[in-house]
């Protein structure tokens, strides 16, 4: 990794980054996108930005990034094997994947972007509508809070035709991975026969990284790396991690932060309330 602005003398209350999956043609929405997180929040906390690309940043990019914040910047670069299809991936069945006309399915790298996971996840060309006056990460440690969601969507079933009954294959081979008292009645109507698709929208997320090093998730989620579903057909980050949530999570560990204002590709989450009235500017 390479760092900058690492003299940074403000001391930071949890152990927490704002991680960035992103290119270098992504620039002027990522400057937007840190413009927003800084004004409403981490001009007060100054939580370091992680951003990783399959390809080296350029200068450029670096200058412009890094010049957004006094917070200290990372830039990493993810090795050619984290990124590439694996050898035992049937490239017949993937090129098939690849042309279908799903949304996204023909850009390989997303097929990869699956594999990754963010403590605070920032995507480029998003809003924040709200001044965030409180850490989330602190609020989340003193809480006993594993995930936090801003955007709830329906995942289109074409995408991942076969992912629920292989999930109901792991938890018959696994039931004492499951918890009780979770959030299970969220993703299915009818006590686990269907998944009815809704799914925590991932462009936005703030997680306990302890989850996704979990022993459980690390058991859920190689069960489905063995499936090849991540490039046979599309299963994505979003409904993977809403899934994971209502396995291994119990209820009050699982938060909607309702106060954070937030835009991505004309969905948003705007706090309702006239405490937000003088805190948020997407009300009309």
């Amino acid at each position: 990794l390479q760092e900058n602005n690492a003299n940074t003398e403000q001391k930071r209350k949890a152990n927490a980054c704002i991680v960035v999956l992103t290119r270098n043609d992504d620039l002027y929405d990522i400057r937007h996108s840190m413009r927003q997180l800084e004004d409403r929040f981490n001009h007060k906390y100054n939580y370091p930005y992680v951003f990783l690309n399959n390809e080296p940043f350029t200068q450029g990019f670096i200058n412009v990034t890094s010049a957004m914040t006094k917070a200290n910047v990372s830039y990493g670069l993810i090795p050619k094997e984290h990124w590439s299809v694996p050898s035992d991936i049937d490239k017949e069945r993937l090129s098939i994947s690849l042309e279908s006309p799903l949304p996204r399915s023909s850009e390989l790298t997303y097929h990869h972007m699956c594999s990754y996971d963010y403590y605070w996840r920032l995507e480029p060309g998003v809003d924040f509508y709200c001044d965030i006056d409180f850490d989330p990460f602190v609020y989340m440690k003193e809480n006993d809070i594993k995930y936090g969601f801003t955007l709830v969507q329906y995942e289109e079933f074409d995408t991942i035709p076969t992912l629920w009954n292989t999930v109901k294959e792991f938890i018959k081979i696994y039931p004492h991975l499951i918890t009780n008292d979770s959030i299970f009645d969220f993703i299915t109507n009818d006590n686990g026969e269907t998944y009815n698709l809704c799914q925590f929208w991932s462009n936005f997320e703030i997680g306990d990284l302890n989850l996704w090093r979990s022993d459980e998730y690390s058991i859920f989620f190689n069960f489905l790396d063995e499936k090849g579903g991540f490039y046979y057909e599309r299963w994505g980050d979003a409904p993977i991690h809403t899934i994971a949530t209502a396995l291994f999570l119990k209820k009050h560990q699982v938060r909607y932060f309702e106060e954070i204002g937030y835009y991505h590709h004309e969905v948003i989450n705007c706090p309702q309330g006239n405490e937000f009235l003088s805190k948020c500017d997407c009300r009309p």
